[in-house]
């Protein structure tokens, strides 16, 4: 049994864990990527400064511990989800990444839904026909860069991608398979109907294995920029939301997690799949092969609060959010803010959705528009949560990880909110855990996912939530759902495909 390496790619950075052989953390490091936007609806990042986070993340975590890199046993990773990377049988990029917030590909989408009833996509896959989705990326590519497509072994998602520049092999988990819209999430495995309606081949994809499984060692000239040895297994790994879950011990059926990034999925596990006829909560695969995941995408969560930060506040102080935000009584002072900066997912799926602020009066400051954006996302959080409620799953108690962790007043806000107790992990960067997890189970040093959890996931702050603010926001609760209803006609009419 040895050392391992788990490694979270984000949005916006790249952080690994160097762990022992016990599920301690040795070793942590990080590194900064972003992504840009050419065209409205459009966000895609350089694959080469996810090849540049990535080394320069394993590099910290052997300077840092002091380990030879011939006692790190596995290398574990997950990576955002909803992405693809088209890559040559080289494994050489031929194009920028195309992230999950993308909504270029609207209009394949459209025309998607006019071969095939989009409840039936739904009723095969576990997904909403939404230009989301790595399908309808795949398919905006072979539609308008042939050029590209034609080039293309593999389009595959940005953990995929880099398993294969690592080892040579591509492969994809369950879990991020279930994001496609060519998988039978019943079946687990691809759907031939849905593979011919999109005209794509799965085999781009990868092949689908468990997220746990070894695919080989790292290719030696790989092994060196890295700085790790080539004798080093790595896994198939998972996506970013997935691989959350896990590092929050979503590992047996009935748990529930706010996963709070760049986006805010929420998701919960199930002992088999369950469909939301509504189609608000979509049914994925865990990345515990055993599991479902029932799960929203979430508004643009921490993008919008960074958006707001750096364009309103002009500031690189989060904490000055917080302050603001705690002078403003519940509801705003009536202002509401819309989290769809990129489309929406609640309380519909709408990519023709677009952010706004309304209900501004000249008595309104910057304390109210602090604390509205965090109570728009929060009413996001509560539109799935109620739904989840309604298709009979337990949400007496929310895990949350991620980002949002590092602000108590935002935690205790969404207990109030949500009238639920909420149990922060001790260590916010629960993806990064989740892949070390999976690399630990593949590595021997568990038996189980379960075990690692038992010894991997800590919980830290808890929050109950305080009664007597119920109200005040189911009010404030109502002035957001019915002003995104409101204005979602318009949405359609200036922003929707033609």
């Amino acid at each position: 049994m040895s050392y391992v390496i788990g490694v979270d790619l984000g949005t916006q950075s790249l952080k690994g864990l160097l762990v022992d052989s016990q599920g301690k953390i040795v070793a942590e490091a990080s590194h900064a990527h972003d992504y840009y936007s050419e065209e409205a609806g459009w966000a895609a990042s350089r694959v080469e400064d996810y090849i540049e986070s990535l080394t320069s993340v394993t590099k910290e975590l052997v300077k840092i511990s002091g380990i030879d890199p011939e006692e790190i046993g596995t290398f574990g990773m997950d990576a955002i989800n909803d992405s693809v990377i088209a890559a040559d049988a080289e494994g050489n990029a031929l194009m920028d990444c195309i992230i999950w917030m993308d909504r270029r590909a609207e209009k394949e989408t459209a025309e998607i839904g006019r071969i095939v009833d989009p409840k039936h996509v739904f009723e095969v896959t576990g997904l909403n026909l939404d230009s989301s989705h790595t399908a309808a990326k795949m398919l905006w590519i072979k539609k308008n860069r042939p050029d590209v497509f034609e080039k293309a072994k593999y389009l595959l998602n940005v953990d995929s991608y880099l398993v294969y520049w690592m080892t040579g092999v591509a492969a994809v988990d369950y879990a991020q398979a279930s994001a496609s819209m060519l998988y039978n999430v019943a079946n687990m495995d691809w759907d031939e109907e849905m593979c011919k309606v999109f005209n794509l081949d799965p085999a781009l994809l990868g092949t689908l294995q468990k997220a746990e499984n070894i695919v080989g060692t790292i290719k030696p000239e790989i092994a060196e920029k890295m700085g790790l040895s080539p004798k080093t297994k790595v896994i198939v790994g998972t996506g970013d939301e997935h691989s959350a879950c896990l590092g929050s011990g979503l590992v047996k059926p009935g748990m529930v997690c706010d996963i709070t990034g760049t986006a805010e999925p929420v998701a919960g596990t199930s002992d088999k799949p369950v469909f939301d006829t509504k189609g608000l909560v979509e049914t994925h695969h865990s990345a515990n092969s055993k599991l479902w995941l029932v799960e929203n995408p979430g508004f643009v969560s921490g993008g919008s609060t960074r958006w707001y930060r750096d364009t309103v506040l002009q500031t690189e102080e989060y904490d000055l959010m917080n302050v603001q935000a705690a002078r403003s009584p519940i509801g705003s002072n009536g202002v509401v803010f819309l989290p769809c900066m990129s489309g929406a997912m609640t309380p519909t799926w709408n990519g023709a959705a677009r952010g706004t602020f309304t209900g501004l009066a000249l008595n309104h400051t910057l304390d109210d528009l602090s604390r509205a954006i965090f109570e728009g996302i929060t009413f996001g959080l509560m539109d799935n949560v109620k739904r989840f409620e309604e298709i009979g799953m337990d949400c007496s108690t929310i895990r949350i990880v991620g980002g949002s962790t590092k602000s108590p007043f935002w935690c205790q806000m969404k207990a109030d909110a949500l009238g639920k107790r909420l149990e922060a992990t001790k260590n916010p960067e629960g993806a990064a855990i989740g892949a070390a997890m999976l690399a630990s189970v593949a590595e021997g040093n568990f038996a189980s996912l379960e075990e690692a959890a038992e010894a991997m996931v800590e919980i830290g702050a808890v929050y109950e939530p305080d009664p007597s603010k119920k109200e005040a926001y189911e009010k404030a609760y109502q002035r957001y759902y019915e002003c995104y209803m409101m204005m979602e006609p318009f949405f359609n009419k200036f922003y929707g495909e033609e």
